[in-house]
């Protein structure tokens, strides 16, 4: 069993940054495959940004050049830089992982954290 907690979500002026972090434990972190997800009010589920078992991110075009991933395994925590935030950020941001399979983009991950609000303001 994989717990996982999200935290950094808050509110920004459009252009901001924020860093959110998503905690792993119950797990060796180092054998999952994790990803962020974020829901914004009335849209489907959509994946932001995903790592596969060796490191390799895949981002959606909506963020690429604007968020980045990063981990830091020691401490079993998986981050994203958000950065020159626009208000089509605005979401609920979920962390996700699987321990057999890693599944980029799509929503077939077995763990997921509750969820972080980021709000951003024009």
């Amino acid at each position: 069993q994989v717990q996982l907690v999200e935290s950094g979500g808050g509110s920004v002026q459009s252009g901001g940054s924020l860093r959110l972090s998503c905690v792993a434990s119950g797990h060796t972190y180092s054998s999952l495959c994790m990803a962020w997800f974020r829901q914004a009010p009335g849209k489907e589920r959509e994946g932001v940004v995903a790592v596969d078992a060796d490191g390799s991110p895949t981002y959606a075009d909506s963020v690429k050049g604007r968020f980045t991933i990063s981990q830091d395994n020691a401490k079993f925590t998986l981050f994203l830089q958000m950065n020159n935030l626009e208000p089509d950020d605005t979401a609920v941001y979920y962390c996700a992982a699987d321990l057999q399979s890693c599944w980029g983009l799509r929503e077939e991950y077995n763990y997921w954290g509750q969820g972080t609000q980021v709000t951003v303001s024009s």
